[in-house]
């Protein structure tokens, strides 16, 4: 019998999320039967996703939703032996059982020199993410322009160089002068602070005077607005997420954009990433290779322990983090 720790939705969130709104709890889990396994949780993922997710899809007093790299401990499934790593679906939990349906086997032959986190990042699904609503829904050309929003992320900072590798001018916008000097430092070719620069539409505009071709959102609001403005003819927006919307408590209203879509011709599409989880395995291989091809850089904000989960979170949603928040157990 093993005693796991979770963390709970005391109370759903209503505008930023509080230390009062999770609870800390433990429960006794039992050795698995036939055709399960008990696993360790070695990393945790926090994620934008996780703040509208909460709402539409958790009760009060359910565990956080959320993936983690485990450590396999004890296996009545032969598809998962012990000692393995996997990539589970599984929430806010230092130790699980489960029946397989939620696990992902990590890659085979990972490399000693890239960290097991990394399947939670830049070749989990944050690339992912990066890697099929970039080349599926902007589908850029060598030789256009590729706006990015939330640079400095976990997605952002994927997608930029993978635009980068197909030959793309990459745009980046952040929030800090940090963040602005490690996406130059992995390659992008322009990037400004949002916070600082005099308005929003001068700087896209100073960053790219010929426009955009391809826009990836993951901010939407007033950003997504004013990029519309921005874009070239038969441009192609990916809307990927919507951070500055989470923690509103009333929707936020207009400009509205419809008329310079109609007239620029420009095609905008929401998605999913498991729209192609049949192709996983294909994208993660790619995504790997570029790694130890040193194509794609990557950069950690690594929290210690899992009692700091919520913390961790917040800070996420605060943009404290440069790369892919991970929480290390």
């Amino acid at each position: 019998m093993v005693i796991a720790k979770t963390w709970v939705l005391k109370k759903h969130f209503e505008g930023f999320p509080k230390h009062s709104d999770f609870e800390l709890k433990e429960e006794e889990v039992p050795d698995p039967k036939d055709g399960e396994v008990l696993l360790e949780a070695v990393y945790l993922s926090v994620d934008p996703y996780m703040r509208p997710y909460s709402k539409m899809y958790m009760k009060e007093g359910d565990v956080m939703i959320g993936s983690q790299i485990g450590r396999i401990l004890k296996s009545k499934n032969p598809k998962f032996p012990e000692g393995s790593f996997v990539e589970a679906r599984i929430g806010w939990r230092t130790h699980s059982i489960s029946d397989g349906k939620n696990l992902d086997l990590m890659l085979p032959d990972w490399p000693s020199n890239i960290p097991r986190s990394l399947g939670l990042g830049i070749i989990g699904m944050p690339g992912l993410t990066a890697y099929f609503g970039l080349l599926e829904i902007c589908q850029p050309k060598a030789g256009e322009t590729l706006l990015v929003n939330a640079a400095a992320g976990a997605v952002g900072s994927a997608v930029g160089q993978i635009g980068k590798i197909k030959g793309c001018k990459v745009v980046g916008c952040a929030g800090s002068d940090d963040k602005v000097k490690y996406l130059k430092d992995i390659g992008f070719d322009e990037v400004f602070n949002y916070k600082t620069v005099g308005s929003l539409e001068e700087g896209l505009k100073k960053a790219a005077t010929e426009g955009y071709d391809c826009f990836f959102d993951n901010v939407g609001g007033e950003f997504c607005s004013t990029a519309m403005l921005q874009m070239r003819e038969f441009g192609r927006i990916a809307v990927c997420g919507a951070i500055s919307l989470y923690n509103d408590t009333e929707p936020q209203k207009g400009p509205y954009f419809l008329f310079p879509m109609i007239q620029k011709q420009i095609r905008m599409e929401g998605f999913i990433v498991w729209r192609w989880n049949d192709r996983r395995l294909e994208a993660l291989t790619q995504l790997m290779n570029w790694v130890k091809e040193g194509k794609l850089k990557y950069r950690e904000h690594v929290t210690q322990g899992f009692d700091n989960m919520p913390e961790a979170f917040m800070g996420m949603l605060k943009g404290q983090n440069i790369g892919k928040a991970v929480v290390k157990i």
